[in-house]
């Protein structure tokens, strides 16, 4: 890819597209971000505007509330898999290339084995299915694209992990915080990072993305009391303990090894990665 490629990024001022489009544009690549309301993805006519002088399209935008998916599933379906195939097949006619933003919910979170992209795909909720579903359309749409699974995202731009715990430590009581689901919290400034070089490179595929080493919710959320000097006590419980719609994989643990072989540098682990964050801007929820 060279610097006088158009990008074009859908969903762009979202958590990861902010970033994204952030080192991209420092990188010296020309970036036009797309997002609602002015560019709705399941409006073909929009689409198509919003692709019409784009070499590569870079779809961050989707339907991420995995609890309201459930009571939504036709408008999920429409966002994270019917446009998804409707950007491949504008994307295939035109000779665009697709970067697409996927998600560790493809999986039923069984046993403990870190899971590869060979691995087959059982989503247990909504929001998993039809992210899966917008994968095998772009996948059969013709485009020349890259896909990237990404988990436990946490960014600035965006509601999240750390900015729900936050708000809910005003409150002053003890915070419960399951324990069973194991992953790694993953910036969005490295995953930038990751696929601005996947981009580079020229990289086709699928790959999975987080950063290194795996820790439970509750073990996260004990990091950033002691970082944060949160004074509410935390208790570890169950996943089944929580009475939400949609249910959750708990081994969200990736395996590394194919996107590690294309990087020129080691993907940090997660502690680090957290570190600096809560470094660079203290959040406050």
């Amino acid at each position: 890819m060279n610097n006088h490629d158009n990008l074009v990024i859908l969903g762009g001022r979202g958590m990861l597209g902010s970033d994204l489009a952030a080192r991209l544009a420092q990188a010296g690549h020309n970036v036009t971000v797309r997002d609602l309301p002015e560019c709705d993805i399941t409006n073909t006519e929009h689409l198509h505007s919003a692709l019409r002088d784009a070499h590569t399209v870079i779809n961050c935008a989707a339907f991420t509330n995995v609890d309201l998916a459930e009571e939504q599933a036709r408008k999920a379906h429409a966002v994270n898999a019917t446009a998804v195939g409707a950007v491949g097949t504008i994307a295939g006619e035109r000779g665009i290339r697709v970067v697409h933003i996927s998600t560790d919910f493809v999986f039923d979170g069984r046993g403990a084995t870190p899971w590869r992209e060979t691995d087959a795909p059982n989503p247990l909720n909504v929001y998993g299915q039809t992210k899966l579903e917008g994968e095998r359309l772009l996948q059969q749409s013709g485009a020349e694209h890259l896909i990237i699974r990404v988990e436990w995202s946490y960014g600035r731009h965006g509601a999240n992990f750390i900015s729900r715990l936050l708000d809910k430590a005003r409150s002053g009581g003890e915070l419960k915080i399951v324990e069973d689901q194991i992953g790694a919290p993953t910036w969005t400034s490295d995953m930038s990072r990751a696929i601005a070089a996947l981009l580079q490179s020229r990289c086709r595929g699928l790959y999975h993305f987080a950063n290194t080493g795996y820790t439970s919710r509750y073990a996260m959320a004990l990091f950033l009391k002691q970082r944060l000097g949160l004074p509410n006590r935390i208790v570890p419980c169950l996943t089944g303990e929580f009475p939400v719609r949609a249910e959750r994989p708990l081994n969200s643990r990736f395996d590394l090894a194919r996107i590690q072989a294309e990087l020129t540098y080691s993907i940090r682990p997660w502690q680090e990665a957290l570190e600096d964050y809560l470094a660079s801007d203290p959040p406050t929820g």
